[in-house]
């Protein structure tokens, strides 16, 4: 095995296509193609799938990317203390959150965190779909279900609380009742939700104006005056459009996790990432 190929194959894995990925480190992609298949038999494995779209991991070749990985982040720390930069981390991260979560919580730490290490491109992909950390389509994924994977490493970030709310001049429904009232909730993907249980349950007598499994989209709802929408605090209190309503009892919070696998736990660049989220995030939650 050729060992430059594996630099190679990294540029493939992150660009996801030949031709991405040629741009990136400056071959052409006969050669890239090339030099993956020679990879590819020296290994004896298929490490992509070939598709429409480009480039997919194997299980074999997520398997591989940890080990890439860790020879490039070994590799960026030699060259760093060779030239006395070793504060510069290189590299990509990927991110995977909620919609509003990412926006709001994660972007100024994303932001904050390029200003110290302007060399990392930070990727945050915002989407109801489960990103899987074991075959790593994701370093680190930020969810509301704790992790189960025997392979990530994972810990509780910080607690979230909930709370109704109406349009500016809104006012509070009957607990038990709702009648008369219009409400935005989950859609029937996500009905058991926490949020959307206890909006039936305490107005059962209220009419479902929209459904929608975006937090912001039921914010805009909303604001608008579509209906009555249960919503993070994070989100709604900084929307001045909107009014937190208090029926006598409040909707749950949910916990937020955050997860990685363990092959990357040595990872300088996610290391510093996650220490950041954990002082701004975390810190501020408590």
């Amino acid at each position: 095995m050729e060992w430059s190929d594996l630099r190679i194959f990294l540029a493939i894995a992150r660009e996801g296509t030949l031709g991405a990925a040629a741009r990136k480190i400056g071959q052409t992609q006969p050669t890239m193609g090339r030099r993956l298949r020679a990879l590819e038999q020296a290994l004896g494995q298929t490490l992509f799938q070939r598709t429409a779209d480009g480039f997919v991991l194997t299980d074999e070749g997520a398997a591989v990317l940890a080990h890439a990985e860790r020879i490039e982040e070994e590799a960026l720390a030699l060259q760093r203390q060779a030239t006395g930069a070793e504060t510069q981390l290189d590299g990509m991260l990927r991110l995977s959150s909620s919609d509003w979560f990412g926006t709001l919580m994660l972007s100024p730490v994303i932001a904050a965190f390029g200003k110290r290490h302007p060399r990392v491109i930070v990727e945050l992909l915002t989407d109801a779909r489960l990103y899987s950390l074991p075959r790593r389509e994701a370093d680190l994924v930020f969810r509301i279900k704790p992790f189960d994977e025997p392979e990530v490493i994972s810990r509780k970030l910080l607690h979230i609380p909930y709370a109704l709310y109406g349009k500016k001049g809104s006012k509070a429904p009957r607990a038990g009742d709702g009648g008369g009232v219009r409400v935005v909730t989950m859609n029937a993907e996500f009905a058991e939700m926490p949020d959307a249980v206890w909006l039936k349950r305490n107005l059962p007598n209220a009419e479902i104006a929209a459904r929608s499994n975006n937090r912001q989209a039921q914010a805009e709802l909303c604001a608008g005056g579509g209906g009555l929408a249960v919503l993070p605090r994070p989100l709604g209190d900084r929307d001045r459009r909107l009014v937190a309503l208090d029926i006598g009892v409040s909707p749950p919070g949910r916990d937020t996790y955050v997860g990685y696998h363990r092959d990357l736990r040595r990872l300088a660049r996610l290391r510093a990432l996650l220490d950041l989220v954990i002082e701004q995030l975390a810190g501020e939650a408590s």
